[in-house]
This record gives C-alpha cells, sequence and structure tokens, in this order.
C-alpha cells in the first residue's frame, strides 16, 4: 500500500489515543514555535487525546518546559515532556554506568549534570565519558573530538542525544551523536538514550493504546516509531527537507527505504 500524503492530522487522529510528538524541527526551529503545529496541540486537547513531547534533548524536561515557555508555547502545553536527558538523568542517579564521568558538551546542558557536579572529573580519571553536545569553542571540527577520544576507546561513552544534526534557525550544528558515532569508528561502545531506543517510548506509554508518532527525523523518530511497532506521521521539511526538495510523492516511500524504515502517512509541516 502507498504511503498517504495528508493535508491535516484531522484526517487520521481518530485512529489514534495518543500522540509522540518531536519537538526540533516540528513544534519548532530553534528560534520560532510553528503556529500550526502549536494549533494541533490546541485541537488534541479539546478532543481529550493524548500527547508527548518528546525529545532528544539532552536535558532534563524542565529545562525544555522553559525554553518552549521562552519560545511563547503557553504552559498548558508543556506538562507533558520527555526528554532523552531526563531518561539519561534517571540512570545517572542509580550510577548505570558508574560514578566518576568526564562530560562532552556545551555549558548550557550542566543543569542535567548539576547535582554530581563531585563526580565530575578529567578524561583520564573517569569511569565513563558522558556526551550531551559539542564544545562551545570546538562546534565545527569532528577532528578535535577524534583526537579527544582515540586513547580511551576502552571507556564507555554515554551519549543523550543521538540526533547526528539540528537546524537552528537556517543554521545546521552537530549534535551529540556526531560525537557518538564518531567515538564509535575509533572502535568504542557507546550506550544511547533517546529516539529511536525503546527506555524513553516506555517511560512514556501508560496503557495499551494505539499510538501515532511525529517526527521529522527517519533515523530517530521513524526508526523508533518501526522498532515500536507504532503508525507515524513523518514531516518532510524538517532535517530532511533537502532530500524530498522537489521530489514527487510516489518516490517518498523510497527515501525511507535506504534507511530501512517506513511510514504511515507523510505531511510537509504538521497542521491540523
Amino acid at each position: 500500500m502507498k504511503t498517504k500524503l495528508i493535508n491535516g492530522l484531522k484526517q487520521v487522529q481518530s485512529k489514534y489515543d495518543t500522540f509522540f510528538i518531536d519537538l526540533w524541527g516540528v513544534m519548532h526551529n530553534g528560534v520560532q514555535l510553528y503556529s500550526e503545529a502549536v494549533n494541533v496541540l490546541e485541537n488534541l486537547m479539546k478532543l481529550n487525546k493524548r500527547f508527548v513531547l518528546m525529545s532528544n534533548a539532552p536535558r532534563p524536561s524542565v529545562s525544555v518546559e522553559k525554553f518552549l515557555i521562552n519560545l511563547k508555547m503557553s504552559k498548558v502545553f508543556t506538562k507533558h515532556i520527555f526528554t532523552s536527558g531526563e531518561a539519561a538523568l534517571r540512570a545517572l542517579k542509580k550510577n548505570s554506568h558508574g560514578k566518576k564521568f568526564y562530560h562532552i558538551g556545551p555549558k548550557r546542558d550542566n543543569d542535567l549534570i548539576v547535582k554530581f557536579k563531585k563526580n565530575k572529573t578529567t578524561i583520564d580519571k573517569c569511569e565513563f565519558i558522558l556526551c550531551t553536545g559539542l564544545f562551545e569553542n570546538e562546534v565545527n571540527s569532528l577532528n578535535y573530538y577524534k583526537n579527544l577520544l582515540k586513547e580511551y576507546i576502552e571507556k564507555k561513552m554515554v551519549c543523550t542525544n543521538p540526533d547526528l544534526i539540528v537546524h537552528r534557525g537556517s543554521k545546521s550544528e552537530y549534535c551529540a551523536g556526531t560525537i557518538a558515532q564518531t567515538f564509535e569508528k575509533l572502535g568504542g561502545e557507546v550506550v544511547y538514550y533517546g529516539k529511536p531506543y525503546p527506555e524513553i517510548y516506555n517511560f512514556c506509554i501508560k496503557k495499551k493504546e494505539n499510538i501515532l508518532v511525529i517526527g521529522d527525523n527517519i533515523r530517530t523518530d521513524i526508526r523508533g516509531a518501526n522498532n515500536m511497532k507504532f503508525d507515524s506521521l513523518f514531516i518532510t521539511d524538517g532535517i530532511h527537507k533537502d532530500e524530498f526538495l522537489n521530489l514527487p510523492l510516489e518516490n517518498y516511500d523510497k527515501i525511507l527505504a535506504k534507511y530501512g524504515t517506513k511510514t504511515n502517512y507523510y505531511q510537509n509541516k504538521l497542521a491540523w
């Protein structure tokens, strides 16, 4: 059966009880909210449909809530957020990967480790490497991270954001997943928290319910939905927009097939 292009979520919403909705690329672009996507949340609430704003942000859910409120999202929509950082935080509290860690990431991610400051150490002395992103002064050169990590591949890396890149406005930025991928190519082992891995979904499933996953990232959102056997809606005007530019609808499925995935519906931007 050919994948269906829909004009609005209202065409298919009646089939589902719950919606797992990606944030960056679907609800906002890092700079501003998408008004049509916010309208979707308004309509889902009117219909008493459950939704979770599910993000691979490497920070606690409360930090992402503050970010969304700063973008002028109503607090009524921010009650149901779950992040990869939140999933990782629960593991850190249990010392699941050891106690002493070396942190690779920007200062803005420090709220993830604020309660574990005493456990932060050098890369030589750490039990594991915690990667939340890139250092502010080394955002463009992956060679820096290759040189930093090549002598420490016997240590495990914990990655709190499996995304490779993100678009902040019109600019493209590397994410923690790119550093993790670099570490794996060197021969290191990585433990991932976030989509497409099952833990983040299992935290959010309440009961036996029909779930629709909505996202713009084939590697994380759509593969995660496939792994969990959930239906999915792929937003084409997101992280993969260049691959779908001027492409006829009949070729959409071929793009996803290249990634070893499939989706139930396509939409250019999330709209009701």
